[in-house]
């Protein structure tokens, strides 16, 4: 084959193939020889890999943020319960009671204890001294922990002790100032009930007090402590449920952002990998095109060659040459069948638009079609006829004759001897249809997905017999798919029933 008759080809495989957009990747794998399962593997690893690191960075931030959320509980009980002791400090200042004494507290930092006393001035004038022992000089554990942090506890735990020998610890106070030192830090509704608790004898002091009112610790519900005693005998306990809805609740932008980002990369690789699925089809699409065009082009090439060859000879007997001369034109007919064929399909799909569409009686062009093949169907014994019913749809007239045409034909050549084809026309609930039904050997079931292939055979040996370029069944599907409709059958031993289902 000449190479203007091979490109010129090529340019009606790359129209009938419907995938020009993807012809530079093509190109730049195939010059660049990397195999397609490379690079699906690289992109679904490097997917994984991305996946994988995100879900990593996530769990170890949701990891810290739920240490920083339980460090953040522990240190609102602190301040609430400094802002409690300040409450009852100016509580006992606006009272009406005389209080004899006043607290005191002092440190030195190269002894191994820190004071706090009470001095009563009135009426016995002693002193009430509490200490909390350290096996070390004061100096030197606070070096150890590296912060004022563990000083500060010791004086506000002095504090305490002495101050409730004064008066009692409020809770409702305490739980109020808890409350707001929360919504402070971020924390708006927190349900919770807080207890004081004897560590020692493990036994609840006072009551926990609950808010909302209504609150109860569940099964899961987790406990955090605060000692606010010189000796860690006293504490406050925290009563909450797990604080994993919380964590996640203040991650809900990250995690949105993230989930976000996760989407568009799955898509953005997905259509990668579909690029590369579809190129791959692209290269086995044009392996077969050459191959099949190569093979119906030749083989009546060859045949109209040679019988011509042995006309020009002159070693024909004038008897023969009518032969000869029908036969080269019954290949003639096959081989302009296959160009227009090819033809039909690259103007289907460069040339069509809603405005060839108008209103198509499916009823009126299956009865033309059924008269346009009844000499050749009877040339080969089979009987056409026609059960229509009004059918009537939006569309291109021409290209549902073809249609039809292609069905009917195919039904003509893949017939048993004196068989027969129907042609029906209706409408079901509202969409028209067309059904071409024939009592042919039917069509395996394996083979149901692909008759309507470009060039597919179901059966090549008998394809040779029949004639056919194989490009019938993939016109009726254009078509159908063109109108909006779709193209199904249904096969067994005794027959196949095609249908158009608008």
């Amino acid at each position: 084959m000449c190479r203007m008759c091979y490109r010129r080809l090529m340019k009606s495989y790359l129209v009938l193939s419907k995938e020009r957009e993807y012809l530079f990747c093509t190109y730049f794998c195939q010059t660049m020889k990397i195999p397609f399962k490379a690079i699906a593997a690289l992109i679904i690893l490097s997917l994984i890999g991305v996946f994988a690191y995100q879900a990593y960075w996530l769990t170890g931030l949701y990891t810290s943020m739920k240490k920083d959320m339980d460090n953040c509980l522990i240190e609102t009980l602190q301040v609430s319960d400094y802002n409690e002791m300040m409450e009852r400090c100016d509580s006992v200042k606006r009272s009406n009671e005389t209080i004899n004494g006043y607290i005191e507290s002092s440190i030195n930092l190269d002894s191994s204890a820190l004071i706090t006393k009470v001095i009563e001035t009135e009426p016995f004038k002693q002193q009430k001294r509490f200490g909390l022992e350290i096996n070390e000089p004061v100096s030197t554990t606070i070096d150890k922990n590296g912060t004022l942090e563990l000083l500060t506890k010791y004086f506000q735990r002095g504090i305490h002790s002495q101050l409730d020998l004064f008066t009692e610890i409020n809770l409702h106070t305490f739980d109020s100032l808890f409350t707001r030192t929360l919504a402070m830090r971020g924390i708006i509704y927190l349900p919770h009930r807080i207890e004081i608790v004897n560590l020692r004898q493990d036994s609840t002091v006072v009551q926990g007090l609950s808010s909302p009112q209504k609150y109860r610790p569940g099964k899961e519900a987790v406990s955090y402590y605060y000692n606010y005693d010189l000796y860690n005998k006293m504490a406050y306990r925290l009563w909450v449920e797990p604080t994993n809805t919380i964590v996640l609740q203040q991650m809900k932008g990250i995690l949105y952002t993230s989930f976000f980002i996760i989407i568009i990369l799955g898509l953005s690789f997905w259509f990668l990998i579909r690029i590369i699925l579809r190129q791959k089809s692209v290269e086995e699409m044009k392996e077969d095109f050459t191959h099949n065009i190569t093979h119906e082009l030749k083989t009546p090439l060859t045949s109209i060659s040679g019988y011509a060859e042995i006309i020009a000879s002159g070693l024909v007997k004038p008897d023969d040459i009518p032969n000869f001369a029908n036969k080269i034109h019954k290949e003639s007919g096959r081989l302009l069948s296959l160009i227009s064929d090819i033809m039909e399909l690259s103007q289907l799909d460069e040339k069509f638009s809603d405005e060839e569409f108008a209103p198509v009686d499916l009823a009126g062009v299956a009865t033309e079609v059924a008269e346009d093949l009844r000499s050749n169907a009877e040339k080969h014994g089979i009987t056409i006829t026609v059960d229509t019913k009004t059918a009537v749809i939006n569309g291109n007239r021409n290209q549902i004759y073809e249609l039809i045409y292609n069905l009917c034909d195919n039904a003509i050549r893949y017939n048993r001897e004196n068989g027969s084809v129907k042609i029906i026309t209706g409408d079901d609930n509202e969409h028209p249809f067309v059904k071409v039904a024939d009592t042919g050997i039917g069509i395996p079931e394996k083979h149901h997905k692909r008759v309507f292939e470009r060039f597919y055979r179901v059966d090549k040996s008998r394809s040779k017999e029949t004639g056919g370029t194989g490009l019938g069944l993939a016109i009726v599907k254009h078509i159908t798919e063109r109108h909006g409709g779709e193209i199904s059958l249904e096969s067994s031993e005794q027959g196949t029933t095609f249908t158009a289902m608008f």
